[in-house]
């Protein structure tokens, strides 16, 4: 493994760990009950702190098939989350979410981020070096 490429896997752990951290501090800090899509979402990203964090160890940049599934769908199930929450069309046909609904925002900085755009971010850069990851692996065959 080049040094390049263990950097770029050191770079996913901390998209990761940010990622994570900053979700509970939403949730227990400061006390934003998350919405379900927001629970599916995690489902997604806390995994892969450990997944990297263990593939860091390991120097396996092999990993990257892993990580980029799991950060697509979790990034696909945000860009939906997001639309909901932006787009009125996509808002009127939302689905009930329980307690919570999923088109609240507890946040909306600079009017366009949202929590669920925050995970959106994360995600993207997670597939984006993981597609990075899997090309550096297939050119080293």
């Amino acid at each position: 493994m080049t040094k390049r490429q263990e950097n770029v896997l050191l770079s996913m752990w901390v998209v990761s760990l940010v990622a994570t951290m900053g979700s509970l501090y939403f949730s227990e800090i400061r006390g934003y009950i998350p919405c379900e899509l927001c629970w599916i979402q995690r489902i997604f990203m806390y995994p892969l702190v450990i997944i990297i964090g263990v593939a860091y160890v390991q120097k396996n940049i092999r990993i990257a098939a892993t990580t980029m599934i799991f950060a697509i769908i979790g990034g696909g199930i945000a860009l939906y989350h997001y639309g909901i929450q932006k787009l009125a069309f996509l808002a009127d046909s939302a689905p009930a979410c329980g307690q919570v609904p999923c088109t609240g925002q507890y946040i909306n900085w600079l009017g366009f981020i949202t929590i669920p755009f925050l995970a959106l971010t994360a995600f993207t850069l997670i597939a984006g070096m993981s597609i990075y990851l899997w090309k550096t692996l297939k050119e080293d065959k």
